[in-house]
């Protein structure tokens, strides 16, 4: 995903909203960056995984879970399509979008997008109180989690492997099975996940182990 402004910085929602119809791009910081290429088949099956386990899990449930194509209108010159997110505060939610930050914000890298997702948006984010952003890279299947512990900045990330499980830190029980979401049921793997020991106990009840096939 490239900057490709189209004319005198900032630009704005509203210019946003005179484009042609179909034509897709995020703002940051009243920079405009294009939707194109198109992401990869891994891409999309890792963001369609995460989609179905957060909405299952929200199924009857307060918040509300979403994935792109959704427009969140952060500010005037802030508009993103994050690839799976959550918005638990119901008066964000419009026919046309979403306006103000979600509570969890997961998005999975492509290429193009590597250093935009982790500086940029993540910046973003921070700045309009994402309380939870989850970095996803299909390249080394890993996961990267960031909680505004603080309520005003990022503090040192978690990183899990394709092994691993955890948990959501605002919501506990809501736990990310790497294993299934990167589609790694057939690869053997003996190590100890990096799990919590309050996490770990809790897979062994419900029959699943740290390190093991899920």
């Amino acid at each position: 995903m490239g900057n490709t402004a189209k004319q005198t910085e900032p630009y704005t929602y509203q210019d946003y909203l005179e484009l042609p119809e179909g034509e897709r791009l995020e703002i940051l910081d009243g920079v405009v960056f294009d939707m194109l290429p198109s992401p990869s088949v891994k891409h999309q099956r890792i963001v369609l995984n995460f989609g179905e386990l957060v909405n299952n899990y929200f199924r009857g449930k307060e918040c509300t879970p979403f994935v792109a194509p959704m427009d969140v209108v952060l500010d005037d010159i802030n508009v993103v399509e994050p690839d799976v997110f959550v918005v638990c505060d119901k008066s964000k939610i419009t026919e046309a979008n979403i306006k103000g930050a979600p509570d969890l914000i997961i998005e999975v890298l492509s290429p193009s997008t590597s250093v935009k997702d982790r500086r940029e948006k993540k910046r973003v984010y921070q700045q309009h109180g994402v309380r939870e952003y989850i970095i996803v890279n299909p390249l080394d299947e890993t996961a990267e989690r960031f909680f505004l512990a603080d309520g005003e900045k990022y503090g040192e990330s978690d990183i899990f492997g394709w092994y691993d499980a955890f948990a959501s830190r605002i919501f506990p029980e809501l736990i990310f099975y790497l294993r299934v979401i990167f589609e790694k049921e057939d690869v053997e793997h003996v190590a100890d996940a990096n799990v919590p020991e309050w996490l770990a106990e809790e897979l062994k009840k419900s029959g699943v182990l740290p390190g093991r096939p899920l």
